[in-house]
């Protein structure tokens, strides 16, 4: 007679299947609740956990922000008309004498193209000599060189052109839509005038930055804010060098989400929420919308302001813990702000493991239950 296990039987086997499944270690995507909480400094772990309310969402609400120093501000617009070093003039000189200084015989006029503006900002013209030309106008150089003239010649007239490819010019490089060297002309004084003479930018304006270097000084701003903040539109200087880029914040996704990535702003600003949004969102299956957390390392004064201290030097490690299944639970992760560097991990549910011990367990008793099948046919049992 054969005889078949009770129910009793298969339960306890089945339980014991399940233990020894359980202890093996079953793959998960990392850390889960109790775990992290174990981590904090009140159970002798190295990090502050924090759960986010209001106030918390006010201390860490901190933006990096952009702008212009007083210097790049305070600079008046350059006059396109001041002569500067490595300028190019043109000069035109008539005699009134047939047989003049510089003139040959027959010719009133003598032309001199392509005059350097050296580097100490002077030129040299014939019997006129070395001629201060940097800081001064077209026409007040004009008139120097006529009375510089008038010593050697009676009534000599003077022409002074201030040619095209002048020494007062910005580089422009990076995402314009024309990389080069431009002239600061009259239409061109302005850093908007500039970009656009560049063939403006060529990535998404919401995360262009725009950096200006000016000798030893470099300042950055939003390329919005240039439109949004008139100051911003400084004046701009012979050497100036002027880059475009794309803003290169970025944020670590890791857990129960849409996707696990290093994830690029999209934005000036970045919320909780918008964050999970990028990376499509909460797993259905298998997150816990109650074990959503943020891992930062925060300024001292940062972290002793969400801690309600002062003694803290230093960077700290904080994990702020957001539950979306609160009634505020959205609102705040909509508030609190995301950072440069942070880490957004998404807790599994508890039955996310359960189900896998669950399927372990079941997939390794269907399998024992094969193998004896196929030796008892094999047999002949």
């Amino acid at each position: 007679m054969t005889l078949r296990p009770s129910r009793l039987a298969k339960s306890i086997a089945l339980l014991a299947a399940l233990s020894v499944v359980s202890s093996c270690g079953l793959p998960r995507v990392g850390p889960n609740k109790r775990e992290i909480f174990a981590g904090s400094v009140l159970r002798e772990g190295d990090a502050f956990v924090v759960t986010v309310n209001d106030r918390v969402t006010r201390a860490t609400g901190v933006v990096t922000s952009l702008g212009f120093t007083q210097a790049f501000l305070n600079a008046s617009t350059l006059d396109s008309d001041i002569i500067s070093p490595g300028d190019t003039l043109g000069l035109t000189i008539w005699e009134n004498v047939d047989d003049g200084l510089l003139a040959s015989e027959g010719i009133s006029n003598t032309l001199l193209e392509e005059v350097q503006v050296d580097g100490g900002g002077f030129i040299f013209v014939p019997y006129a000599g070395r001629i201060k030309a940097a800081g001064n106008t077209p026409e007040v150089l004009r008139q120097v060189i006529t009375k510089k003239l008038e010593e050697q010649t009676p009534d000599p007239q003077v022409q002074v052109r201030r040619l095209a490819g002048d020494g007062s010019t910005v580089s422009l490089v990076g995402a314009v839509g024309s990389q080069g060297v431009y002239a600061i002309e009259r239409p061109t004084r302005t850093l908007s005038t500039m970009l656009a003479r560049a063939g403006g930018v060529a990535i998404e304006p919401e995360i262009a930055q725009i950096t200006v270097i000016r000798g030893k000084h470099r300042a950055k701003i939003w390329f919005q804010d240039l439109y949004r903040n008139p100051a911003f539109d400084i004046a701009l200087r012979g050497g100036d060098r002027i880059l475009v880029e794309e803003d290169s914040r970025a944020f670590t996704a890791l857990g129960a989400t849409g996707n696990q990535r290093l994830v690029e702003f999209e934005t000036q600003t970045l919320s909780a929420i918008e964050a999970i949004a990028q990376v499509g969102g909460l797993q259905s299956s298998s997150a816990d919308p109650t074990g959503v957390f943020v891992f930062r390392n925060e300024p001292a004064e940062v972290a002793n302001q969400v801690l309600g201290r002062n003694d803290l030097e230093g960077e700290q490690r904080l994990v702020y813990v957001l539950d979306l299944t609160q009634p505020n639970g959205v609102f705040l992760a909509r508030d609190f702000s995301i950072r440069d560097g942070d880490t957004l991990y998404v807790t599994e549910a508890p039955f996310t493991q359960w189900n896998k011990v669950i399927a372990a367990a079941t997939g390794s008793l269907s399998s024992i239950s094969t193998v004896n099948t196929a030796a008892t046919t094999l047999g002949g049992g």
